[in-house]
């Protein structure tokens, strides 16, 4: 009844606001001022605790809504409750009993702020990850070390206007340091370009800052004893931004990820990066199935952004995201989504944050390997360094810590496919990441784990669209505790040819690979049925024998069907039936011209009446050729008839097969 009577003083008798105030103020200071304090500060500390948790838990959108809505209300009402109900107790010095309300609003706090810590950095984490809006663009003019620049300098720039650090802003470096325009030869090749810087062709070339990085993996030598001569910065407005998908990720989606290989810790949003790494992956939500195709870099393909010209794809990263998204959309005809960026030397942070991956390694294939280095695959660590810096492993399934994930994850020149297989290992690594990232074991690596996924990786995707991430991950740890395997991750295999090409009529030669489009064709299939765009084609024949060791069929593997690029021959101490045979079996229109020892084209070391020069140098993709014309030595004069030659010259030694590899090719490493 006691009880009862206060709460009707309380909340009943006092309507009036000040003397209800002054009732309970008087009541309060004849309570145990010990317990007030303290009362006091945990209606405080949880107040601010819940306010926190309130505005943290809004902002995890498709994250268990009805879970968040329940743990608020029930919190709102014990708040509620210890206000009112420890008020009565100190008013009838129920002490034992305001103590144990008080412990457990205690308890609640330390919890709430547990929860707004963690919630905290995952917060902040997706804000890192957001693309900033606006970001510094920077061209650079870039010299020889011992070259300076004069009002006779030539310069060489990219002619495409919507390079922002090699032609936009150039051109703004030009005016502002009064150079003149006609001192600028126009390309439509950076790798040309650079070739003519480090050949002294021209005096300095326009890049971004970070050209090093972009350019200097064995392809130029040389290109690390340059400098900048001057400089152009402009803040403006983050190309990457307009990259927008609005597709959640509890649908089938796709992801590019592309690395960049940096020595340094962080990711700057600049427009040009290096390219090397390309994996395009699907996955789709409901199946937890996931395919990889990872594109290798000296693939031979039409870049979107610089007029559809061919180029390696790798190449394509030098104009920023959007060219290397669209380049590779128009390739496979399929839609991406989203892409994730990730400097490579975040890795070792990540795996060392997930205590290391598991990782079959494959043993090299070259001897030096095995005699040097005692059959174990070494490479440089995360700083580039050789000597007692290199990093070894044995071959074979192991635990890899950071450093040696990523020096598996670059090494290529231990084995004899190369860049392929460069990037079946970092497949390798990602797919060990991804396992290990699911566990729930991480829980308490979190900051560590986040703290390198920031500072490493850079993606378009939205805070709603990372969130959404978080019931397929459920799935995935729910799986994985069911069997053990928590993703099914199918793998392709781009069957490809070598194709030696050169750059322009005029320009180098360069080592790059064209694809069988039959093997593209399995591949592109097999994503576009795991994104539910149209029906899986099942293989309806097997071949099974008992004494081979059975491997699963890597898609697109041992498909070599389909159209081949094709490249001019040298037709170059031929006869001209050669040259017609071919024009003809290509659709190519052949003008035959006639010349002797005054034209510019005539050929000493060439036998009258055998073609002395081409006006398509050898090499040059025939994809835009319609014609060609050939010049024949006649040095006498007396050859007038055009049916006559090939009856005085069959007899010479030919060039059957007319392939770029028995000629001179420029001794350059070739990107």
């Amino acid at each position: 009844m006691k009880e009862i009577g206060i709460y009707y003083i309380i909340v009943v008798e006092h309507k009036d606001r000040v003397e209800f105030m002054k009732v309970l103020i008087n009541k309060l200071k004849r309570v145990s001022k010990p317990f007030l304090i303290i009362y006091l500060i945990t209606i405080l500390l949880y107040v601010v605790s819940y306010i926190n948790l309130f505005k943290n838990l809004l902002q995890l959108t498709n994250v268990e809504s009805v879970v968040r809505s329940i743990a608020l209300v029930l919190l709102g009402v014990w708040l509620l409750y210890y206000f009112i109900s420890s008020l009565v107790n100190l008013i009838l010095k129920k002490h034992i009993k305001q103590a144990i309300m008080t412990a457990i609003s205690i308890i609640l706090v330390v919890l709430m702020v547990i929860i707004n810590y963690y919630i905290g950095l995952l917060n902040n984490s997706l804000d890192n990850l957001v693309d900033e809006k606006y970001v510094n663009y920077t061209s650079n003019l870039i010299v020889l070390n011992d070259t300076s620049i004069n009002k006779d300098s030539k310069l060489g720039m990219i002619n495409n206007s919507k390079d922002i650090e090699g032609n936009v802003l150039a051109l703004k470096l030009i005016e502002k340091e009064k150079f003149d325009e006609d001192q600028v030869s126009y390309y439509s090749s950076y790798y040309e370009m650079i070739y003519d810087l480090l050949n002294k062709k021209v005096d300095g070339i326009f890049l971004t800052s970070n050209y090093l990085t972009i350019f200097s993996n064995d392809e130029f030598e040389g290109l690390d004893q340059t400098k900048i001569a001057y400089s152009y910065s402009e803040e403006m407005e983050n190309q990457d931004t307009t990259i927008v998908s609005n597709k959640s990720l509890t649908e089938p989606f796709t992801l590019l990820l592309m690395g960049v290989d940096s020595e340094k810790d962080g990711l700057n949003a600049s427009t040009s990066f290096n390219g090397d790494t390309l994996m395009l992956i699907t996955f789709n939500p409901k199946t937890l199935n996931a395919t990889m195709f990872s594109i290798p870099r000296d693939t031979y393909v039409p870049i979107a952004c610089n007029r559809n010209n061919y180029a390696k794809i790798n190449s394509s990263a030098a104009y920023g995201t959007a060219c290397v998204i669209n380049t590779i959309e128009q390739l496979t005809d399929i839609k991406i989504d989203y892409y994730v960026k990730i400097n490579f030397k975040g890795v070792v942070d990540l795996v060392d944050a997930l205590g290391g991956v598991e990782v079959d390694v494959e043993a090299p294939d070259y001897n030096v390997y095995v005699n040097t280095y005692k059959g174990r695959i070494c490479e440089q660590n995360s700083l580039r360094q050789f000597g007692d810096n290199l990093i070894c492993m044995d071959p074979g399934f192991q635990k890899l810590n950071g450093e040696q994930a990523l020096a598996y994850a670059r090494c290529r020149h231990a084995y004899l496919m190369s860049d392929i297989a460069r990037n079946k290992h970092q497949q390798q690594i990602i797919e060990a990441l991804a396992k290990k990232a699911a566990n729930k074991s991480n829980i308490g690596k979190l900051q560590s784990i986040l703290d390198a996924i920031t500072n490493n990786i850079d993606t378009n995707m939205s805070r709603t669209q990372m969130l959404s991430a978080y019931e397929v991950l459920k799935n995935m740890i729910a799986k994985t505790l069911d069997d053990g395997e928590f993703i099914t991750i199918e793998k392709t295999y781009l069957e490809y040819y070598n194709l030696p090409v050169r750059l322009s009529n005029n320009g180098y030669m360069t080592a790059a690979i064209g694809y069988y489009s039959g093997s593209l064709d399995a591949i592109v299939n097999l994503m576009k049925a795991n994104l539910e765009l149209e029906e899986k084609k099942v293989v309806k024949t097997f071949s099974f024998d008992s004494n081979e060791e059975y491997t699963s069929q890597v898609t697109g593997q041992g498909i070599t069907t389909g159209d081949k690029l094709i490249t001019m021959p040298n037709f170059i101490g031929n006869t001209v039936n050669k040259a017609q045979e071919w024009a003809d079996a290509h659709n190519i229109a052949l003008n035959i011209e006639f010349i002797d020892e005054e034209s510019p084209y005539y050929n000493s070391e060439t036998l009258d009446g055998m073609i002395a020069y081409q006006s398509v140098n050898y090499g040059v993709l025939i994809n835009n050729v319609s014609e060609f014309t050939i010049y024949i030595n006649d040095s006498s004069g007396i050859i007038d008839d055009e049916n006559d030659w090939d009856n005085n010259f069959d007899d010479n030694e030919e060039n059957e097969d007319n392939t770029i590899d028995d000629y001179n090719i420029p001794d350059v490493i070739f990107p």
